[in-house]
């Protein structure tokens, strides 16, 4: 069958520009074929070049003791001592759950997990973060639901907890919602595999399940904007299997424990155009391949479509010369797919085979290596009007707003479609600031975290990156974990607009400065641009994933306040409402100027409350909806009411950034206030927990009256 012609409407349903088409005529000295147009469509789309990022991304800090593998690999890892690892990175799966929002969430979760366990790590625990729409928009309840519904159904059925996340909605995300998953994983120091190719005329071997044309140009549509043409990429998204998805990772850790992997590679995005490429790449090595070999669930499937099918469940290894029986027995015993498909071959060359014809014959490096880089033109974020005075606010009606809203009302309805324990090793999940899981046969445990606030970054990129570092950074420390290392997802429009650009680029500034700050290196990550429909971008929204140690699980903070309790606050308030939740909330309004990050008044206030954990029973981070949001939740998870002495505004919804709330008996507390005043660090009592009662200043309401609001919001929005 002859391949279709390529014309310039070809080129451009590529994705490629004419430059960049020329480029690739420079380079090869000749028209490609049209499998070697989708090898370069696939490797030099955005999704998997990084060509208007990887000058900025060069920035980020990711350097560090405890750091054994950063950025480049298919996750990060980390040190957590006695010779072990944790392994752990967040990507994207944006435009698939836009699209299809049960198999784009499913197959996101199943991605990620992929990268972890191909580095040789078990997953131990999952996250999410989701940004939506408006409630009312006609497509938010079916997304919510769907993805949701994908998220749980992929983890539960591969058996590991999702253990924390978060959700929010806006109008900026009507047309493309952002659904980021993490996974992190544990491994030895000596067991961690690697993805570079090594040794000319190595087996390349294909494991996994069958390849279907599920997903075949699903980097390229990553790569692009919506538009009204939309349902027809409908067949750009892929289907997952978690039974498959669990089979494969038991069949490779077995593989792996017999010292037969040189190296792998998940078949994620470009499937195994990119994950051959990556490997020869990476090993200074070429690549033959014979496309006759691949297992297809398909009859008559073109060397197009199994070169760019991002079909699910599938790896690539180079194993070590003599050891494919082996492989192929534990495969076929897990019931997969096994099958040689090529070799590694000293030429910087990347030769496909199909059906005795060679389909390409490109240089490999050059699909890597040269793919385009863009220094794009970037402007700075103008400053966000003035903060605007309040009409008088009564404090009970501004916290009832907040927690009827549904972004701030408790998210159970979604957690209970979650399995956070699965494993049996999760000790606080959803509902806490972290999700805490202990390390098996350890007395340690790692916390779990991911934090952006979108309309920060969208006011001040620079602050907002800070932000989202420090914030992530305290919601670690409430649990009593010191901060080790984080990832990040930056969720961004269209690079070559310049305001969209400058969002970026003075995002990855804020980031770079706090991670170095707070010693909590980037060793992992992924950039989502384009996130835009009919040119209308969604809020820049970088989340950041991160991981902390609790050395002695005896020493977390993991307990809830008490009748009588105090509530200390942590750090100094100013009043700061500009882009604040309130704002949002009650007056529909996103004025002023985001609230200033100290990054040495953060780790400051954040070594003080992890040297003081014996003094704390309770804590959280005071971020939306500041102290009077923070207080309410505490008391309610414990069926309690508070006493909040102070009634002004601005102090007690003011968002000032690095202060944490504290529950703890009254001789605890003032202990605590003694030693904040030997740190030099800014302490004040600011109420107490009570029963029943909700009280503000002179502000009088119940938790009875309070707690349906909070507990019922989001499940009438979204149940179904």
């Amino acid at each position: 069958m002859s391949e279709p012609r390529i014309t310039t409407e070809v080129i451009e349903r590529h994705g490629l520009k004419p430059n960049e088409f020329k480029k690739i005529l420079d380079l090869i000295g000749r028209p490609p074929t049209f499998t070697e147009l989708g090898i370069f469509s696939a490797m030099w789309n955005e999704h998997c070049s990084y060509k208007s990022s990887k000058k900025w991304l060069r920035m980020l800090h990711s350097k560090g003791s405890q750091v054994i593998c950063g950025p480049g690999e298919n996750a990060g890892v980390v040190d957590i001592g006695d010779n072990q690892a944790v392994v752990f990175k967040m990507e994207s799966h944006n435009h698939p759950s836009y699209i299809e929002p049960y198999q784009g969430a499913a197959t996101g979760i199943g991605g990620i997990l992929r990268d972890v366990f191909t580095m040789g790590a078990r997953p131990i625990a999952v996250m999410n973060s989701l940004s939506f729409g408006e409630v009312k928009h006609p497509k938010t309840k079916q997304l919510v639901n769907g993805v949701v519904a994908g998220i749980g159904g992929y983890g539960n059925c591969f058996g590991v907890p999702t253990v924390g996340g978060e959700t929010r909605f806006h109008a900026a995300y009507n047309g493309n919602c952002l659904v980021n998953a993490f996974a992190a994983g544990l491994a030895d120091h000596d067991k961690i595999f690697y993805s570079a190719a090594s040794g000319v005329g190595m087996k390349v071997v294909y494991v996994g399940a069958k390849t279907g044309r599920d997903g075949v140009g699903g980097a390229t549509m990553a790569s692009a904007e919506f538009d009204e043409f939309i349902e027809e990429k409908r067949p750009n998204v892929q289907i997952g299997d978690p039974f498959t998805e669990k089979r494969l990772m038991e069949a490779c850790q077995e593989l792996m424990a017999t010292g037969a992997i040189i190296s792998i590679q998940d078949m994620g995005a470009a499937g195994l155009t990119c994950s051959a490429v990556e490997m020869g790449d990476k090993g200074g090595l070429g690549i033959k391949l014979d496309l006759n070999k691949v297992p297809t669930r398909e009859p008559g499937m073109s060397a197009y479509e199994m070169m760019l099918s991002e079909s699910q469940e599938r790896m690539l290894m180079v194993l070590n010369t003599g050891s494919e029986s082996k492989a192929e027995l534990i495969f076929d015993k897990w019931d997969l797919d096994f099958s040689v498909v090529g070799e590694t071959i000293e030429e910087d060359r990347f030769i496909i085979f199909h059906n005795n014809e060679v389909k390409a014959d490109l240089p490999l490096k050059a699909l890597s290596g040269d793919a385009p880089e863009y220094d794009r033109a970037w402007s700075s974020t103008s400053k966000p009007k003035a903060l605007e005075q309040l009409p008088p606010v009564n404090p009970i009606e501004g916290l009832k707003k907040l927690i009827a809203s549904s972004n701030y009302s408790s998210k159970h309805w979604i957690w209970e479609q979650y399995d956070s324990e699965v494993q049996a090793n999760t000790i606080c999940s959803s509902g806490f600031p972290a999700g805490v899981v202990k390390v098996p046969n350890t007395n340690k445990a790692l916390a779990f975290t991911s934090d952006v606030t979108p309309r920060y970054v969208k006011a001040n990129p620079k602050e907002g990156g800070k932000q989202a570092v420090a914030e992530a950074y305290r919601n670690l420390t409430a649990v009593g974990a010191t901060p080790l290392a984080s990832t990040d997802n930056l969720n961004f429009g269209n690079p070559e607009k310049p305001e969209i650009m400058g969002q970026f680029v003075e995002a990855i500034q804020g980031i770079t400065e706090a991670v170095k700050v707070l010693n909590m290196p980037i060793v992992s990550g992924n950039v989502s641009l384009y996130n835009e429909t009919d040119g209308h971008a969604i809020l820049p929204t970088p989340t950041i994933g991160a991981v902390g140690i609790i050395h002695n699980i005896d020493n977390m903070i993991k307990g809830k306040v008490k009748n009588e309790y105090i509530a200390v606050l942590v750090g100094e308030t100013v009043g700061e409402l500009g882009q604040s939740a309130l704002l949002a909330e009650m007056f529909d309004r996103e004025d002023g100027e985001v609230p200033k990050v100290n990054l040495e008044k953060e780790r400051k206030n954040g070594e003080f409350i992890r040297s003081h954990i014996d003094l704390i029973e309770a804590c959280t981070d005071c971020s939306d909806g500041g102290i009077a949001l923070a207080i309410f939740e505490m008391a309610t998870q414990s069926n309690l009411g508070f006493n909040l002495f102070e009634s002004d505004i601005s102090f007690i919804f003011g968002e000032d950034q690095g202060r944490y709330l504290v529950g703890c008996s009254l001789d605890k507390a003032n202990k605590l206030i003694d030693e904040s005043v030997k740190n030099d660090v800014h302490t004040e009592i600011v109420g107490g927990f009570i029963e029943e009662k909700i009280q503000i200043g002179r502000y009088n309401s119940s938790i009875n009256e309070l707690s349906p609001l909070y507990k019922n919001s989001f499940e009438n929005s979204f149940g179904k």
